[in-house]
């Protein structure tokens, strides 16, 4: 398995404290976005600014290091899970995001009924619905709101 020191290397990108300390906050806590980000990074590092995060994040997407996940409705995130193709479970009721595999055969995983002579080479699918925990709490009292932050993972 490949460090994050040679990814960045590999990438292009120079060696640097706040891109590996996003980078591992990213590994411990995937499908977070870039305010829990900072907070993380802060945490390993000192003080750090947004902006500073922000710029890595950025600049970590454009080489591929990262993906950046944007549900409808919901802030955008990050995750170091990159070039697989993977889709994703979003609970309605706390906003937990799990990775599937692919919906079916290879990548680009979905054969469009008509590709209008694009070459496909990815497809982004969000499957929605609510977690164990959610259905449980919505199942023990019917009209109830679930707040998000209660379950989430």
């Amino acid at each position: 398995m490949q460090s994050a020191e040679d990814k960045l290397r590999a990438a292009g990108l120079r060696v640097t404290r706040p891109r590996l300390a996003v980078l591992a906050e990213l590994a411990d806590r995937p499908h977070t976005d870039v305010e829990t980000i900072t907070a993380g990074v802060r945490k390993r590092l000192g003080t750090v600014s947004t902006q500073a995060i922000y710029d890595v994040v950025h600049a970590l997407t454009r080489v591929g290091l990262l993906r950046r996940v944007e549900p409808a409705g919901m802030r955008t995130i990050y995750e170091v899970e990159t070039g697989d193709n993977h889709h994703h479970l979003v609970c309605r009721g706390c906003g937990a995001i799990v990775d599937i595999a692919c919906a079916t055969g290879e990548a680009p995983c979905l054969q469009a009924s008509e590709d209008q002579n694009f070459c496909i080479d990815e497809a982004e699918v969000t499957f929605w619905g609510l977690c164990p925990a959610c259905r449980a709490v919505s199942t023990e009292t019917p009209n109830r709101t679930i707040d998000r932050t209660e379950h989430r993972r």
